[in-house]
């Protein structure tokens, strides 16, 4: 299951139904002076990443440390970036809503995308 065990180019001819689903990134840019409350609900927010990679359907997340560094500290992370199969851009979106971070103002801005991966192939 989920988007490896999938063929990269679908059939013509099939309903867009009938297909794979699409992956889409989610982007999200943290509020600054948000470190405490990133660090609060961490655990449930990777929980939730957990499920999706269970799944089959994950294919990557992570933060965006805010400074040049594996850990940066107090610095903090200025967002996050995961890739991820769904079944539509609105669950995407959905999905994305309900994440800890979201939940907790940790973000400031989320933008949900198609995602259309090319390499590694």
């Amino acid at each position: 299951p989920g988007y490896l065990s999938r063929p990269p180019y679908p059939p013509t001819g099939r309903d867009r139904r009938d297909l794979i689903a699409m992956l889409y990134a989610i982007i999200a840019t943290d509020k600054p002076g948000s470190l405490k409350a990133r660090l609060s609900v961490r655990p449930s927010h990777l929980e939730r990443l957990r499920a999706l990679q269970d799944q089959g359907l994950l294919v990557l997340a992570g933060p965006h440390p805010a400074i040049d560094c594996e850990d940066p500290g107090h610095a903090g992370f200025s967002g996050s970036l995961i890739v991820a199969e769904f079944s539509d851009l609105e669950s995407a979106r959905a999905w994305a809503a309900e994440d800890p971070y979201a939940l907790a103002g940790v973000y400031g801005d989320v933008q949900v995308k198609p995602f259309r991966k090319v390499f590694p192939s």
